[in-house]
């Protein structure tokens, strides 16, 4: 009679498959991380041109005319109107999740805020802008961004009854 020997461990074939499963799982679950990280990206960058579309916009309903700006940077700098008036909260970022630089200008009679979306994946997180008087669910118009010849203007003036 022969004696069969125990097995005390595993087989490199038993690993190797074991490290493969753990190695696909692995990558899914970071794809979905991409996927997400990119998601709260793109709603910082639409939050934070929100939040300077408004102090633009209260600007204009206190003073009766936007500031006039050549930048964004211009436009969230510390010495800006809109900071000293607590229009828009100190420190706000000249740049978009995806550290791309927000695009801007604002003259006496409108202003054109944009972001360039995510440079990884524009059909999911596409570049966007913001003009005066363009109300959305998403907080921006869906339009290309920095359209040439659009005419920038004063907000839409709400209409009785409404």
């Amino acid at each position: 009679m022969t004696r069969r020997k125990t097995q005390k461990g595993f087989s490199l074939l038993e690993l190797m498959v074991a490290m493969m499963i753990i190695a696909v799982i692995a990558t899914l679950g970071f794809k979905k991380f991409q996927t997400f990280t990119a998601q709260a990206h793109y709603l910082k960058s639409k939050d934070t041109i929100k939040t300077v579309r408004e102090g633009l916009d209260q600007y204009y309903l206190k003073h009766g005319k936007y500031p006039d700006f050549g930048s964004f940077e211009a436009m969230v700098d510390a010495s800006s109107p809109l900071v000293k008036e607590n229009m828009i909260p100190v420190g706000l970022p000249s740049t978009d999740g995806f550290a791309q630089p927000f695009e801007g200008k604002c003259s006496k009679s409108g202003y054109e805020l944009s972001s360039l979306g995510d440079p990884n994946d524009q059909e999911a997180h596409p570049a966007f802008t913001e003009r005066p008087g363009a109300i959305s669910d998403t907080g921006g118009n869906q339009g290309p961004a920095g359209a040439p010849g659009t005419p920038m203007s004063a907000p839409a003036a709400a209409k009785p009854g409404k």
